[in-house]
Order: structure tokens, then C-alpha cells, then sequence
């Protein structure tokens, strides 16, 4: 009799409480990469995807979804369930874009919540080899006392290497005529044959024609100066007050909808550490000129919140809109 009771007691504690919830995570995992596959993104996502498969026990796929410079994808995601299973690569285009488009599908500061920061590629500014441009006060110099006489070229309307150049024409008043490529190939092309004078890139894109000799590196805009080029300084050493604390990067997150539960993102922030503190990792994202480096989900969002501080209100000023 005494069982018994017992059996019906248990039983019925269960009708109550109901079946345990299955630990995160219990199933495979989407990570959306809002931009068609090959680039800086789609890359970045499937190194992360690969490690996250080993410490997470589970499926990690990728998907691809181009469209409105990423606000396709990322709206995908946005509207998806917050449970963990759905992310998204963003970098920090995620708050640029939608004050250049003007039509973002969602609020980045309320639709998403930071897990971790995953890389960062600095810009370079390179010159012909011949140039007689030979450090960056130089090319401030020139900016400053003949307004809008040097071509500076870019790889395209609102992208980071554009932004670069109007930060570091704001902090000093220097001027340019800015040429606008669509992408950073076509720009380098007309760098090394000599048409135009300047370029800013990304450094992953020109590290190969800088170690080639067929374009110079000042200046990159990162905070310290990068193995692959340990004798160009940086920015922030050009002497220039102005720039004493400049830095810049592209930069890129992993990201879930807003409002997943607190256990489920302190277990997918522990995971990226694991992942970006794996020397293999490490080692793949260094390939790339990139510097591998996770953060607290407040350290991601605070460099969000820094962009929206410091950039959009300069591309509101410009009124810089999509091509």
C-alpha cells in the first residue's frame, strides 16, 4: 500500500510539472549569412560553424540569404523564435545600412541581442609605389592645404573604406575627391596603373598586391600595428593629434534574436570563447588578416552603440545614400 501511494504520488507531481525541458542545445543550429557565399562574411560564419559543431554536440549549418546589403537575412532572423537555434553574422554594417537604405525591416537595437564579436579586418590606405606620398601626415597635409585636389579611391558608396575616409576627413578638416569603385579589385587596378593617387581597402583585399610591391602601405587603422606589415604604423602613431585615437575595423558579430533566454546565451557566448580561442581558429582567421577575438554580449553591443554614436551621425551629415 505504502508503494502505491508513492506511485501515485510521483505520478502526479509529474502531471503537474510536466516533462523535463531538454538542454540546450538539442537539435541542429542555423547560422544565417545574409550576403552571397565567398565573402568576408559567409567565410567568417563557416569557420565559426565548423568549431561550434565539436563543442556544441549538434548539426551547425549555414545559410545563405543576400539582399539589401544584408537586412534580407537579417530580418530573417529577427523574426525567428529567440530559443538559440536561429543566428546571424553581422558586422557593423548591421547599424550603417539601414540609416543609408532608410527602410530597415526591424530596429537593430531592439530586434537583436549580442552573443559575441568574432573579428575584426582593419583598413589600409596605399599608394602607388612611386608616390612621392610617404607617410599619412603627408596625405593629411595635402588634404588640408589643396581641398579636394587629391582622388582618393574607395570600393563603393557607404562601405567601410568610404566611412574611413570621411572619419579621418572629419577629425581633420582634410578634403577629397573620392572615387567610388564598385568593389576593391577595380580600385587597386587603377591604383597600381597609376590613375588614381590613394586607396583605402580593406587589408585582407590588398595584403597580397602590398607584399607584391605593387602598392605601399602608410598607414592601417587598426589599434596596433599587424604582423603581416609590422613596419607600417598605424593611424594613431601618424603624429597627427587629431588621430591620436583613431581606430577603425570591419568588424563582425554572432548574433541571435532579442529576448533568448538568459541560459541559452551565457551557454552560446561560453562556446565562442572555446571558438575563438582555439589556437587552429586563431590561425585561420590570422590567414585572413583577421584578428580573432571574442567578447561579452555588453562588449559587442557597446561597439554597436559606439558606430551609432560616432558614424551615422557623420553619413546623416554627408546624406551618403545607396548607389
Amino acid at each position: 500500500m505504502r508503494i502505491k501511494t508513492a506511485l501515485i504520488g510521483l505520478l502526479c507531481a509529474l502531471a503537474v510539472t510536466g516533462p523535463a525541458a531538454a538542454e540546450f542545445p538539442d537539435k541542429p543550429i542555423r547560422i544565417m549569412a545574409p550576403y552571397a557565399p565567398g565573402g568576408n562574411i559567409d567565410v567568417t560564419a563557416r569557420i565559426i560553424a565548423d568549431r561550434l559543431r565539436d563543442i556544441l554536440g549538434v548539426t551547425v549549418l549555414v545559410e545563405n540569404k543576400a539582399g539589401a546589403s544584408g537586412m534580407i537575412g537579417g530580418d530573417v532572423i529577427a523574426r525567428s523564435a529567440p530559443d538559440g537555434y536561429n543566428l546571424l553574422v553581422a558586422a557593423n554594417s548591421l547599424v550603417v545600412v539601414p540609416v543609408i537604405y532608410g527602410n530597415a525591416p526591424y530596429d537593430w537595437k531592439t530586434a537583436f541581442q549580442p552573443i559575441s564579436h568574432i573579428q575584426a579586418v582593419p583598413a589600409v590606405i596605399v599608394v602607388h609605389p612611386s608616390s612621392p606620398i610617404k607617410t599619412l601626415a603627408d596625405f593629411i597635409r595635402i588634404g588640408r592645404e589643396t581641398p579636394g585636389k587629391l582622388a582618393v579611391a574607395d570600393s563603393g558608396i557607404a562601405t567601410t573604406n568610404q566611412i574611413v575616409i570621411e572619419l579621418l576627413s572629419d577629425a581633420t578638416g582634410a578634403k577629397y575627391t573620392l572615387v567610388h569603385y564598385k568593389g576593391s579589385g577595380a580600385a587597386s587596378i587603377d591604383v597600381i596603373a597609376g590613375q588614381v593617387p590613394v586607396q583605402v581597402d580593406q587589408l585582407n583585399s590588398s595584403i597580397g598586391h602590398i607584399k607584391a610591391g605593387k602598392l605601399r602601405a602608410i598607414a592601417v587603422t587598426s589599434d596596433k600595428r599587424v604582423p603581416e606589415l609590422p613596419d607600417v604604423p598605424t593611424v594613431k602613431e601618424s603624429g597627427i593629434k587629431e588621430l591620436s585615437d583613431f581606430t577603425y575595423s570591419t568588424y563582425t558579430g554572432l548574433f541571435g534574436p532579442a529576448k533568448m533566454p538568459p541560459e541559452v546565451l551565457a551557454k552560446l557566448n561560453e562556446a565562442m570563447v572555446k571558438v575563438l580561442t582555439d589556437p587552429a581558429t586563431v590561425k585561420r582567421f590570422a590567414d585572413l588578416t583577421a584578428e580573432a577575438s571574442p567578447s561579452t554580449p555588453q562588449e559587442l553591443a557597446a561597439m554597436l552603440d559606439k558606430e551609432d554614436r560616432t558614424v551615422v551621425p557623420l553619413l546623416k551629415k554627408l546624406g551618403i545614400k545607396p548607389e
